[in-house]
């Protein structure tokens, strides 16, 4: 977009602008249109969504496993610093994780009574956690295909605040999802039946029609008893599980777009057109 368009537009002299040019905005902002336009309908300006092979229209991704990995870490830094044994932090971290994801307890509460647990003054389990999150390789390129042709939005058990932090560090692909289910914010967690009741309402489209991506088979499970359809995401094995999203993933009718194409690709597709 050319920098006197967004000038324009900035400053009211173009009123209406393109929907085509509203995505790029949002694109670059990494919101969603409802986000961009302050709207709740979010129907109204949606891109229209493919169906795949498999009959998938949205896909709900997880977060921790599928597009970050090495989060574990942060719970052996925090033994070494603080000089306690790893399985006591693990013990710990896991008696206040269902209460702190589902956010029946604030994450300040979850860090005074962890910091108190180990004597360990100061301790901010988020700071750990953004420390030691990485990408999951390929997943960037991944989702932004997946966004290209259908709904997607994440879908997380995970506390306050964390998925803000980790679009602003870039840790997740900071593209226009859809939706964001936070477990916090509606105060419930996978595999519990409230989460995907949440998720499948903010989908907007027949609950056979949406696709969970995660690491966890409990999760997957429940899920696959709502009525979704399911993946199961190797983390050990990412290369192999993204080959096969692809290909579960492949819509309907492939449409080959002209502009999309390379000029040594160009021969060819025009030798299989009929003459």
């Amino acid at each position: 977009m050319s920098y006197s368009t967004l000038a324009k537009i900035e400053r009211g002299a173009i009123k209406a602008p393109s929907i085509f040019t509203i995505e790029k905005i949002a694109d670059a902002l990494g919101v969603s249109l409802d986000q961009l336009i302050g709207s709740d309908n979010t129907t109204k300006l949606s891109k229209a969504r493919h169906l795949s092979k498999s009959g998938v229209s949205f896909v709900y991704f997880d977060i921790n496993g599928c597009l970050v990995r090495f989060y574990h870490r942060a719970v052996t830094e925090i033994a070494r610093d603080s000089g306690q044994p790893m399985d006591v932090v693990e013990s710990i971290l896991w008696h206040y994780d269902d209460q702190v994801c589902k956010g029946l307890i604030s994450l300040e509460e979850f860090n005074k009574a962890f910091a108190d647990k180990l004597k360990f003054p100061g301790l901010r389990w988020q700071d750990y956690y953004l420390k030691n999150v990485e990408s999951m390789p390929g997943m960037d390129k991944l989702v932004s295909w997946v966004a290209s042709l259908y709904g997607i939005g994440l879908l997380s058990n995970i506390m306050p605040g964390l998925i803000k932090s980790m679009l602003q560090q870039k840790s997740i692909p900071t593209i226009a999802y859809d939706t964001i289910v936070d477990s916090s914010e509606v105060h419930a967690i996978k595999p519990e039946a409230k989460i995907f009741e949440a998720a499948t309402e903010r989908a907007k489209c027949d609950k056979s029609e949406i696709l969970l991506i995660d690491d966890d088979r409990t999760n997957l499970m429940a899920a696959d008893a709502f009525g979704w359809k399911v993946f199961w995401f190797d983390d050990y094995r990412p290369e192999e599980s993204i080959v096969r999203i692809r290909e579960m993933l492949q819509p309907q009718e492939q449409n080959i777009s002209i502009s999309d194409l390379s000029s040594s690709s160009l021969p060819r597709i025009f030798e299989t057109l009929p003459r």
